[in-house]
């Protein structure tokens, strides 16, 4: 990691197959940081959330609320003295987004109240980068990978997700907040989108709401 780095705490945000835990891995590796990957496969609900959304989906959202929670809480209360760097592919804000798409209102204030005597003691990421791809890339991203569950993800899904994210960024003021527009740019692939992203993430940000197009 280089002497230079402005931020101990980077979350990497995005919708479904915006690429956020890939990058996430990458950044970690080229910057020796400590990486926080979210178990979302261990959750034994998803599947059938898939497929009867309205059945299962407290189940589905308690669960990664839990985990996130455990997760979280063992890498934060044990922090590494020569790796300052952590970089996370959710921040748990995530937790309560999501819900608020997903549960009817008397389970959403109940799922409220236990969120926020859970999300206490966090502390917010330093820089919290989102990746904006339009649906149709997401939905190639999805059917690339190839998990069976997410197969039949609604493209209007995914634009609720999206609206939820960006919602919540108009109302942070205490967070920097980078949205890159990435469009269909692929930076497994091109070097230079790569290279460009870390450029734009090494950046001095603002507390707020900042939105960038690769590239442009």
């Amino acid at each position: 990691m280089k002497a230079s780095m402005p931020y101990q705490f980077i979350a990497i945000e995005g919708n479904i197959g915006a690429g956020k835990t890939t990058l996430c891995k990458m950044l970690a590796d080229d910057w020796n940081g400590k990486l926080v990957l979210e178990q979302f496969s261990d959750n034994p609900f998803l599947p059938q959330f898939y497929q009867d959304a309205e059945r299962h989906a407290f189940s589905v959202e308690l669960f990664f609320m839990t985990e996130r929670h455990k997760q979280l809480q063992e890498s934060f209360t044990q922090p590494e003295l020569f790796n300052p760097l952590t970089i996370a592919d959710y921040f748990f804000i995530k937790t309560l987004l999501f819900a608020g798409q997903n549960l009817k209102e008397n389970e959403l204030q109940l799922f409220k109240r236990l969120f926020h005597i859970l999300n206490a003691t966090f502390p917010k990421p330093d820089l919290l980068v989102y990746l904006h791809r339009p649906v149709d890339v997401l939905l190639q991203h999805i059917r690339k990978r190839g998990r069976e569950y997410e197969q039949d993800i609604d493209p209007a899904y995914l634009l609720t997700i999206q609206q939820a994210y960006f919602d919540y960024f108009r109302t942070e003021q205490n967070v920097p907040i980078l949205v890159l527009d990435l469009g269909d740019k692929n930076f497994i692939e091109d070097q230079s989108v790569y290279d460009e992203i870390k450029a734009r993430v090494l950046d001095s940000h603002k507390k707020g709401l900042g939105m960038l197009e690769l590239g442009g």
